[in-house]
C-alpha cells in the first residue's frame, strides 16, 4: 500500500523599503505598479511556501537548506525557478507530487482576477496541480498593517512506486 505524505510550508516577506523599490513577484506573476518584497531571491512567498511544503512532506530539509543565502547562485532567482527545482529535488528523492495548496495573507494585490493565471504558472513549474487562495487579516498583524505578505502551503506527495523486475519464466532465456 502506498501512503501519501503531507507537508506544510510557510513563507513571509516584508515589503521592500521605499528607497529601494523592488518589483512585486507573487504567485509566479509580476504585479506591475505594486510595491515589491525584500528577499534573497525575488521574494515570491507563494512559490516559496509551496516549495517548502514539498520539502516538508518528503522530510528533505527546507527552503533554506536548498536555496538559502549560502547558495549565491539563487540570489535574485524567481520563485517559479525555485518551485521547479524543488519539484525536481522531490522527484529525485523518490516521490511524486499529488498537489500543493497555498493561501497568502495580504491586503493587496487583489488576487482574484489573476488566480487562474497564477495557478497555471505554478502548476507548470511543479509539474502537478497548485491551487492558490488569498485572504486578508482584517487589519491585524504585520499583513494587516501593510508591512508584508505571508503564505501558508500544504503539499501531498507519495512515494514513487516502480514495479519490481519480473523473473523470466521463458525457457528460451
Amino acid at each position: 500500500m502506498v501512503l501519501p505524505r503531507t507537508g506544510i510550508g510557510v513563507d513571509v516577506h516584508a515589503f521592500a523599503p521605499e528607497d529601494d523599490p523592488q518589483p512585486l513577484w507573487l504567485g509566479g506573476l509580476l504585479w506591475e505598479g505594486e510595491r515589491g518584497l525584500s528577499g534573497h531571491s525575488d521574494g515570491d512567498c507563494v512559490a516559496h511556501a509551496a516549495a517548502d511544503a514539498l520539502f516538508s512532506a518528503c522530510g528533505i530539509g527546507d527552503l533554506g537548506t536548498h536555496f538559502g543565502t549560502n547558495r549565491p547562485e539563487f540570489a535574485g532567482a524567481s520563485g517559479v525557478r525555485l518551485l521547479g527545482e524543488a519539484a525536481r529535488i522531490v522527484r529525485a528523492a523518490g516521490f511524486e507530487i499529488g498537489n500543493v495548496a497555498v493561501q497568502f495573507v495580504s491586503n493587496r494585490p487583489k488576487f482574484a482576477p489573476r488566480r487562474e493565471e497564477s495557478q497555471r504558472v505554478l502548476s507548470e513549474a511543479a509539474g502537478a496541480p497548485v491551487s492558490v487562495t488569498a485572504t486578508t487579516s482584517d487589519g491585524l498583524g504585520f499583513t494587516g498593517r501593510g508591512e508584508g505578505i505571508s503564505a501558508v502551503a500544504t503539499a501531498l506527495v507519495y512515494p514513487a512506486v516502480y514495479p519490481a523486475p519480473q523473473a523470466s519464466n521463458d525457457a528460451r532465456s
